[in-house]
Formats: C-alpha cells, sequence, structure tokens
C-alpha cells in the first residue's frame, strides 16, 4: 500500500482553497499541546478507530495527518494513514517531514488546544469592544449595594473545581435560552466569567448581541485573573441554573441575530437531501444540555452542547469546511450559537423545527475491534507471583501515577510494540476502555495473545488487589498522553496562570494573513455596550 506524501506549501494552499479537508495530528495529547499545525484536530494514534468515523465520518473526504517527522518514514503518521486506509478511508495523505518540515517551511506552530476557538475569542473582543472588569472591579461589585449576576460560561465540571464566589453555573450555550429566568429584570449588572478568557469574552458578547438591556462584562482573564488579584475562589461548587430556567422570551432575537449573520434554516427534507450528498461531510449537531440529550435525540445526531461547540470545536468536528446543522428544542439554543460559528468561518445552519422536526439520520458506524480474551482478577492475582505475566496498563500516564498493579508497566499504543519487542510471557492488559487495548495490540505479533484484565482496576481493587502509585513514573518525558504546558495553572501555581495569559492574549499576533481570514468577524461592530 502506498500512502501519498506531500509537501507543506501544498499542505498549505489546500487549507485554504475553500475544499473540505481533515487534518489530523495523530500524535498524542501531550505532544498536540506542545507544538501543532493552527488548524489540526488532535487524533492521539492510541484513539484512532475510536473516535474517527465520529470526526471524520465521510470515507472519501480528503485527508492529512501528521506526526514530528522525526522518525523518517517510520513515525506514527504513517500507520495512522496505514490504519484509515484499512478503515476504508480513500483519499489520505501524510505530510511529509511532519511539523519540522513545516516549521522550517517557514509556517507557524502553536502550543495549546482549542486554537481556533480561543484566538477567534480574542479577535471578538477586538471586534466588538466587550465590556470588562477586573477581578478587583468585581469584587468591589459583589460588596457594593447592587451586586451583579456573576454566570460562569463553563460546563459544571469545570465549576466544580473553581468558582468565583456568588457564581452560578450557566455554560455559555444556555444562556440565551436562560438568562431572563435566572436574571428577570433589565437592570441588575451581569458578570460572565469562565478560567481565562474565552469564554467570559463570548458569554459576555452573546447577551449583548441578543440586545438584553442589563449592563453586561466579561471578567477580565477569569478564575485566573480572580486568583492572580489575591481574591479566593470557592472550589467544590454545585450551584447551576434550575433546570426549569429555559425561558423562549428571547427567541425572536436569538432568531434575528442568526438571520444577522447569514444563518439558514432549513427543513428536514433539504437535510436529509444533504445526507445523500456524497461530496460533502454532514454533522447534526444537538446543542442542548447532556441531561437532554441523554433523554432523546434525532437519529444520528452528535451531542455538541453549544458553549464547547464553540469553545472545543475541534473536539466535535475533524473535518474543515463541513456543514454544520445545529438544532434544539426551543429555537433559542440553536439559532444562537449558529451565529458564532458563522462568525467562525464555518458553515452552519439550524434546523427548522428541532427536535420535533421528525428527521432522522443514520449514524457513521464506528469499526468493530477485533476480539480480545479476558482473564479476571482473581486469575491475575493467582498468576502473578508466578513470574510468568507481563502486565501492561494502558491508561493514562497520570492514572498510572496515581495507581497500578504492583509489578506492571506503563505503555501506549505508539511505542507499545517496541516496548513488548523482546517479551516472551503472556501479556495481560489494563486498560479503562476495552476497545483502547483491543486496537493498540492490532500490529503486534504475538506467540500467545494477550489477554484484557476483565473490569480493569475497578474490578482489581474490587477483588482487594493491592494498589501502587508511582508520582515520578511515567517521567514527565514519556507521559505522551499529557499536557504540561501551563497544566499547573488552576493549583496555586501564579506564573503558570499569568504565562497561559500571556499565550493567550498573544495568539492573534502569530496568525499569518490566510489564518486570520478563515474568521468572519463584522468588519465594523457596535459601539461597547453599557447597558443602561
Amino acid at each position: 500500500m502506498t500512502i501519498e506524501r506531500i509537501a507543506p506549501s501544498l499542505l498549505k494552499s489546500w487549507l485554504h482553497d475553500g475544499e473540505e479537508i481533515a487534518l489530523l495530528d495523530v500524535r498524542e495529547h501531550g505532544q498536540f499541546g506542545e507544538a501543532h499545525l493552527f488548524h489540526a484536530t488532535p487524533l492521539p494514534y492510541s484513539r484512532l478507530e475510536l473516535e474517527v468515523r465520529r470526526l471524520v465520518p465521510r470515507l472519501d473526504v480528503r485527508t492529512v495527518v501528521y506526526d514530528d517527522g522525526a522518525e523518517d518514514g517510520a513515525g506514527v503518521a504513517v500507520r495512522a494513514a496505514a490504519r484509515l486506509s484499512a478503515l476504508g478511508y480513500g483519499c489520505v495523505h501524510v505530510l511529509e517531514g511532519g511539523t519540522q518540515a513545516w516549521q522550517a517551511a517557514g509556517y507557524v506552530l502553536f502550543a495549546g488546544v482549542n486554537l481556533p476557538s480561543k484566538t477567534f475569542g480574542e479577535l471578538a473582543e477586538k471586534t466588538y469592544h466587550t465590556p470588562r472588569v477586573t477581578a478587583p472591579q468585581l469584587a468591589a461589585m459583589i460588596a457594593g449595594p447592587t451586586p451583579p449576576v456573576v454566570l460562569d460560561g463553563r460546563p459544571p465540571s469545570e465549576f466544580r473545581k473553581m468558582n468565583i464566589p456568588t457564581a452560578t453555573c450557566c455554560p455559555n450555550g444556555e444562556l440565551a435560552f436562560r438568562v431572563r429566568s435566572i436574571v428577570p429584570d433589565d437592570t441588575t449588572p451581569i458578570v460572565i466569567n469562565c478560567a481565562g478568557r474565552t469564554r467570559s469574552i463570548i458569554g459576555a458578547q452573546t447577551l449583548i448581541n441578543l440586545g438584553i438591556p442589563n449592563p453586561v462584562y466579561a471578567l477580565e482573564n477569569g478564575t485566573q485573573g480572580w486568583y492572580l488579584a489575591d481574591q479566593a475562589l470557592e472550589h467544590g461548587g454545585t450551584r447551576r441554573y434550575p433546570d426549569s430556567s429555559g425561558s423562549p422570551v428571547l427567541r425572536e432575537a436569538a432568531q434575528q441575530l442568526a438571520a444577522r449573520f447569514g444563518v439558514p434554516t432549513l427543513s428536514a427534507a433539504t437535510v436529509q437531501a444533504w445526507a445523500a450528498d456524497d461530496s460533502r461531510t454532514l454533522f447534526l449537531c444537538d446543542v442542548r444540555t447532556p441531561e437532554e440529550f441523554a433523554r432523546g435525540s434525532l437519529p444520528g445526531a452528535q451531542h455538541t452542547p453549544g458553549g464547547q461547540l464553540l469553545q472545543a470545536f475541534d473536539q466535535y468536528v475533524g473535518v474543515r469546511g463541513a456543514r454544520l446543522v445545529l438544532f434544539d428544542d426551543d429555537g433559542v439554543r440553536a439559532p444562537t450559537v449558529a451565529s458564532w460559528l458563522r462568525q467562525m468561518g464555518h458553515d452552519a445552519s439550524v434546523l427548522e423545527g428541532g427536535l420535533a422536526s421528525g428527521l432522522g439520520l443514520e449514524a457513521p458506524a464506528a469499526p468493530v475491534p477485533p476480539p480480545l480474551g479476558r482473564i479476571s482478577a482473581q486469575q491475575l492475582a493467582a498468576w502473578l507471583p508466578r513470574g510468568n505475566v507481563a502486565l501492561v496498563d494502558l491508561r493514562p500516564g497520570m492514572a498510572y501515577r496515581a495507581g497500578h498493579i504492583d509489578g506492571a508497566r506503563w505503555s501506549i499504543r505508539p511505542r507499545l510494540v517496541a516496548d513488548l519487542a523482546n517479551e516472551t510471557r503472556q501479556i495481560v492488559l489494563v486498560a479503562d476502555e476495552p476497545a483502547l487495548a483491543a486496537w493498540a495490540v492490532t500490529e503486534w505479533q504475538a506467540a500467545q495473545p494477550p489477554l484484557l484484565l476483565e473490569g480493569g482496576m475497578a474490578a482489581w481493587q474490587a477483588a482487594g488487589g493491592a494498589v501502587v502509585a508511582t508520582p515520578a513514573e511515567p517521567a514527565d518525558a514519556d507521559c505522551i498522553d499529557h499536557l504540561f504546558f501551563v497544566h499547573d495553572r488552576h493549583d496555586g501555581n501564579k506564573e503558570a496562570a499569568r504565562r497561559y495569559l500571556s499565550w493567550e492574549t498573544g495568539l492573534v499576533g502569530q496568525l499569518d494573513a490566510q489564518e486570520l481570514a478563515s474568521f468572519r468577524l463584522p468588519a465594523q461592530a457596535a459601539a461597547p455596550h453599557t447597558g443602561n
């Protein structure tokens, strides 16, 4: 099998030619976050088959995979390309020389994650002149005679880690639907915060774009700015919007906002026809809450909570230039989110009738993992003292550090073949996801087929098995699935927080003209909104 290799200059032209392209960085999460291409979608080789059909549902879409280029033809990009071809992808290419060649050609590599979304937040602030308050100003407002309502635009899981005192969790995708119930009057100030900058800006500007009369502000630098100003954060918070807080009050405003940015409203018949178009990729996106999605959605829909679809677009959509059809059940959330996606440069539409439209699409079938034999925790406990078992832990590196079975070695799919090259004992795998383990051993030929610990670490501990922690193993350099880039900025390291915020505000300055032109923000925005 021959996989075509392409030069950085050709890839650069492809990224901006207006045609669909899936640009996949197949290195592990930590490697991706240290230096990657601006428009890349992270798809670690360790999770390739688990995620690719969701991120890249059309098999003949133009696809380019890359790594760092260090292994000169034997790296993970070539291996991933071979696997994609085996899965039926028919237009797969490898970036010749990987990130090293990209940088040598004069193009920029970016650190961090969710780059287009975070860069867009910085551009939106500059375009709209989004009003903001500093942490000391917000502290004074909270202590004053007319305290603001503070809404945290992050999901509940992030809110629990830390929050501004008095804040209520209301993810950005829910703001348009719930704000008039949470803040029913027209005069109370509203401050939107996140952990850094992007969701504070986008959340505040969402309310301003919808035309609510209240004074609205973004908290500059979010919880990190609050902590850097020596203000105390709360931890373990559970305060969130009431389930009954949804309101159609802003429906007309949301639809007007969508029209302002050219968001089409499509019938179910039109979307059905789009799904039959083999030349285009289609994503059907349910932007409601996880609880609503769990109660039932449209066949073929992916759950893409509205706020996170804006914040972490590359975790849901892996094809640049694809068609996105958003829906809700209220006529408020989908058009609001779509208005932002259009400004981000995406082909976003809204499904007429939403959940009640009757639309049903066929979801792409995930590849079926090869069979893998199992071993119980009790059997493993009996075998280990004999010394004829090689125990390999495939869980995340940080999970291994926190606790693993004594004698287990840590490994990950890109390194598994090399790690087991001279191993003659029976291999037993430990994994959180059985499918991840099954795909990980597809390249490894062994005299004895590997076995999987049934039930993983939970079963081992339930059976009374001991667990040991190794805080320094695997070493940072080996822990390629964990991003160490200012990873402790939320854990008391003020210098890391400062470096992160400096990185975020510096993103726009790293863009070239073509990357900058991929966004579609209005050339002229309204004057700063200050409320009544």
